[in-house]
């Protein structure tokens, strides 16, 4: 127990030197496994677990997405699923707040990601909320929530991740995502709308827009959206599994993207090298906690916190609340995807002896890494925000995403209550 927890304080204490903690996990997880087992046996795990990670086929659904999501992005859909929004809710007061939340969850069922969501919305969503007059609290609240929306509804690099890691159905995992997806949104419009009760001048009322413009902005969209329902349908339905899903989805978006004249030689190659950088940041950081995770499972941590939990004596919800808590408060201090790999060592074993779903917790894990990407004073979406938002103060931005994380940790709440919200489709796969 002593071990891991030095391992712990010593992640804490190099990631304050600014080691990126990747690196900080993975130094620490060889350095406490040498010590404790052996320099020989720890260097030739080091080495089998970067091979099998390098070469792990379920793996391969990581990149795959990435560049489904890649694809769809530079085809301009981003702008094409607020058009479609906002023409349908644009005239109400608050609309295009309402229409950055729907084209976020349309954007999310594509990218995948929180930060390229957020990014992507901000350079659409920010110039016509900012021309129309909207507040600069609501417009990047809006935004920053808004796309945290990217890791939830599926596909999501997170989920992907995580059950890997944990040995869990991943298509089941994107089943479990739907519901608390839209939740979250409607839970965000809800928020907009509460906010606009307090302060009525911080969203005005577009112009209305007639029925053959409503149309035309959905035919825009078509066709991306029958690619997802094509893919995740299909992994749903036991068709094909996640990873030929991911296989399918980046074939059907560069088939889209060259159908809309959106690839050129050049643009080809910035998709693949972004595709490229982003997966290999992500496998990096999966290597490190895998070597990080190795030697906390050494230690006689895991065994011990279970039983010291048993002797607790207090409701098994209970417990998982207390976790949610831990990572509402690690997620205030760093980055989420680390902050996930760091703790399913300690925190998944106790999970599964208490009895619980490990896809209800994988959903619970997302719900609560949505929190923290919008929670000051590191959410990282703010910080996406405020690099690309130069004009805009960063107060601004932290007021309008602490507002937006109500709604969430409602969300969260819900889910951890009645786990039928994310278990009640993968209950119908086959």
């Amino acid at each position: 127990m002593s071990a891991a927890l030095l391992g712990f304080a010593a992640v804490f204490v190099l990631a304050l030197l600014r080691i990126p903690l990747a690196f900080a996990m993975g130094c620490v997880g060889v350095v406490g496994l040498g010590l404790l087992r052996g320099w020989a046996p720890t260097l030739a795990g080091a080495a089998q677990v970067v091979y099998d990670t390098g070469f792990a086929y379920t793996l391969s659904v990581v990149p795959l997405f990435i560049l489904m999501g890649n694809f769809v992005a530079r085809a301009g859909l981003a702008g094409e699923l607020f058009r479609a929004a906002f023409v349908f809710v644009g005239h109400r007061r608050g609309g295009l707040a309402q229409a950055t939340v729907l084209a976020s969850a349309g954007f999310g069922a594509i990218c995948g990601s929180s930060i390229a969501t957020a990014a992507t919305m901000s350079k659409v969503a920010y110039p016509p909320m900012k021309q129309l007059g909207y507040a600069d609290y609501l417009s990047t609240g809006v935004i920053a929530a808004g796309g945290t929306l990217g890791i939830m509804i599926p596909p999501s690099t997170i989920m992907v991740i995580y059950g890997i890691v944990t040995e869990t159905n991943i298509g089941r995992l994107f089943a479990a995502g739907v519901l608390p997806g839209l939740l979250c949104a409607a839970l965000l419009m809800a928020g907009v709308a509460w906010v606009l009760q307090r302060d009525p001048a911080a969203g005005p009322a577009g112009e209305r827009s007639p029925w053959p413009v409503r149309w035309a902005a959905l035919r825009g969209i078509w066709g991306v959206l029958l690619l997802v329902a094509l893919v995740l349908g299909g992994i749903y339905g036991g068709v094909f599994t996640a990873t030929e899903g991911a296989g399918i989805g980046a074939s059907g978006a560069f088939f889209f993207a060259l159908a809309r004249r959106a690839l050129t030689w050049k643009v080809l190659a910035q998709v693949l090298v972004e595709s490229a950088r982003t997966t290999a940041m992500l496998f990096t950081i999966l290597i490190a906690a895998t070597m990080f995770s190795n030697f906390v499972n050494f230690t006689s941590m895991p065994m011990d916190l279970k039983d010291g939990i048993a002797r607790l004596g207090l409701p098994p919800l209970a417990l998982i609340g207390a976790m949610m808590l831990v990572y509402v408060v690690l997620g205030t201090i760093m980055e989420e995807l680390t902050m996930v790999l760091l703790t399913l060592p300690v925190f998944f074993p106790v999970v599964t002896a208490l009895g619980f779903d490990p896809v209800w917790f994988g959903v619970l894990i997302v719900l609560v890494v949505q929190v923290g990407l919008i929670s000051p004073p590191v959410g990282m979406n703010m910080f996406v925000m405020n690099a690309l938002l130069e004009d805009v103060a960063l107060a601004q931005i932290f007021r309008g995403s602490a507002i937006f994380c109500v709604p969430l940790v409602i969300g969260l709440v819900l889910v951890l209550l009645f786990p039928g919200l994310a278990l009640w489709l993968p209950g119908l796969m086959q």
